[in-house]
């Protein structure tokens, strides 16, 4: 059998890295597989100013890479490939990936969350070519154009801010009568952006790149063209859950049911961050899931070793 980890730790955003620092503190032999890089959703992000500590904010980027270090500070061990599925041989579990099979005796699932699609018309068609989910990545190809931004949450509003060093206008369109964004990241747009609520998205229009958005209001009925060069979406998050589908139970929308000590309906295997059916899904509340299945996990495994 190849060699065994304590536990293994898969994705590598804030929770993630959080329960490795705090396992690896513990001295558990502790493995950390992440497909993509460190941090997870948030480093996709330009500015995260509410995560405690920083006063100026700090890049979403820059903050993964810092606890990533302080992973590796405690003898936490990377590798960067694609979990595909995992089960159990006898005592220990096995965890697969495209090349390798790794094994443990916990396992700790903290895969995150992805961007939603609307699934409408012209979303896959203009998608690279005038639609993005990621204004920290695509932000410079819309220099002084016109773009509209989907969804006015925290991560639609906090995005524009960081889309208005480099575009012409933006214009919000928003599916409820209301912003949900916070009221301090609101306040920072210049008073000529446009906020379109109450309104639904028909179709991304346009020939060889995108030109604009349809859109129905929701009360009246009526139907718009807004012209835009540039569309980003932040219309809700889908758990990245699908290699454990019939492995774990998961609620009606993909996110996997946990109990209040991060346990999952498999013994030994933990779930933390924007992946359990938590209500909050923050950076701040991802690393306290972090720092929290750390005791469970020490927990589990010391029982496992008594018996």
């Amino acid at each position: 059998m190849n060699e065994i980890f304590d536990v293994i730790i898969v994705g590598a955003g804030p929770a993630g890295l959080t329960a490795g620092i705090y396992l690896g503190r513990a001295r558990l032999k502790t493995l950390i597989i992440e497909k993509l890089i460190t941090g997870g959703l948030a480093a996709t992000t330009e500015l995260l100013e509410n995560y405690p500590g920083f006063p100026d904010g700090i890049n979403g980027m820059e903050l993964g890479e810092k606890m990533e270090e302080q992973a590796k500070r405690f003898g936490v061990r990377f590798v960067f490939e694609e979990v595909k599925d995992f089960g159990k041989d006898g005592d220990y579990f096995n965890v697969k990936t495209d090349d390798n099979v790794y094994f443990c005796k916990s396992i700790v699932i903290a895969t995150g969350s992805h961007y939603k699609k609307l699934n409408v018309p012209g979303e896959d068609k203009f998608s690279g070519r005038g639609i993005s989910y990621c204004a920290t990545c695509d932000a410079p190809f819309f220099k002084d154009r016109n773009i509209v931004i989907i969804g006015t949450g925290n991560s639609g509003l906090q995005e524009g801010l960081h889309l208005l060093k480099f575009v012409k206008k933006i214009t919000f369109i928003e599916f409820l009568p209301y912003i949900t964004g916070e009221k301090i990241l609101q306040e920072r747009f210049p008073k000529e952006t446009e906020f379109l609520l109450n309104k639904e998205v028909l179709s991304f229009e346009g020939e060889k790149r995108l030109e604009g958005v349809k859109i129905k209001d929701r009360k009246t009925g009526e139907i718009s063209f807004v012209p835009a060069e540039g569309a980003f979406l932040y219309v809700g998050l889908l758990p990245n859950t699908d290699f454990l589908k019939g492995k774990l139970e998961l609620d009606e929308n993909g996110f996997i049911k946990t109990n209040e000590r991060c346990e999952t309906s498999l013994k030994g295997v933990f779930a933390i961050g924007d992946v359990r059916n938590s209500i909050v899904k923050q950076v701040a509340t991802a690393v306290g899931d972090g720092a929290l299945v750390s005791r469970f996990v020490q927990k589990y495994i010391e029982e496992k070793e008594v018996k």
